[in-house]
């Protein structure tokens, strides 16, 4: 009856430490889980909008270089001082230009007049200076001569004329200067340099030892 006892003590005793474990473990509260946001790092401020990237540098072409104004227009007149006469010719730029005072001195040129500059050169000299729809102003030399110029534009049947011709087997070469109906100029037959005689403004002619010959107008 002894052992009995004792055995259902410890029953007793089993069952009790049972239901102490088991009330233990009902008491027992679980820990929460932690909220998402607790478990997340916190997002990063925003950072200012940044600037947009500035244009590229547009390199703009060169400009085209300005096309030479090319005039056609013939200037005449006397030099500073009468002591003779220039005249200049154009046509689409192309200059040729004559000086004479009708006895000894005469010369020729050719060269250019564009951008307002005129650029002409002879045997016997050079010409520069500068011009407009105008007038034309430079120095000329020809020869031991300088003059200075301003002249302004003309029209048929003033202007410069000149005549290339064989008139009874003698070469014959001359040259006018014609503004507003005076005329200078000097002719050449075999070399020899004379006065030119008048040019017929009516028919563009001139009488050279009895025979006819008809100028070039320039320009």
């Amino acid at each position: 009856m002894k052992r009995l006892g004792t055995v259902i003590t410890l029953v007793v005793g089993l069952a009790a430490g049972g239901g102490l474990f088991a009330a233990n473990n009902a008491l027992t509260v679980a820990p929460k889980p932690a909220a998402a946001s607790e478990n997340k790092a916190a997002p990063a401020a925003p950072s200012p909008t940044a600037e947009p990237p500035a244009a590229p540098a547009v390199t703009q072409p060169p400009a085209r270089a300005q096309a030479q104004e090319k005039v056609t227009v013939t200037w005449g007149g006397s030099v500073r001082g009468g002591e003779a006469s220039i005249a200049i010719a154009v046509k689409d730029g192309v200059a040729i230009a004559y000086v004479c005072d009708g006895d000894k001195v005469e010369a020729w040129f050719q060269g250019t007049a564009v951008d307002e500059r005129l650029a002409l050169a002879g045997d016997k000299g050079k010409i520069t200076g500068s011009f407009d729809e105008k007038r034309a102003k430079g120095t000329v030399t020809a020869g031991r001569e300088t003059f200075t110029f301003d002249i302004g534009a003309v029209r048929k049947p003033s202007g410069l004329y000149r005549a290339t011709a064989q008139v009874r087997n003698a070469k014959v070469r001359g040259g006018w200067i014609v503004v507003e109906g005076r005329q200078v100029g000097i002719l050449e037959v075999d070399g020899v340099a004379r006065p030119a005689p008048a040019l017929d403004l009516t028919t563009g002619t001139v009488t050279v030892d009895g025979e006819q010959v008809t100028p070039t107008p320039l320009g």
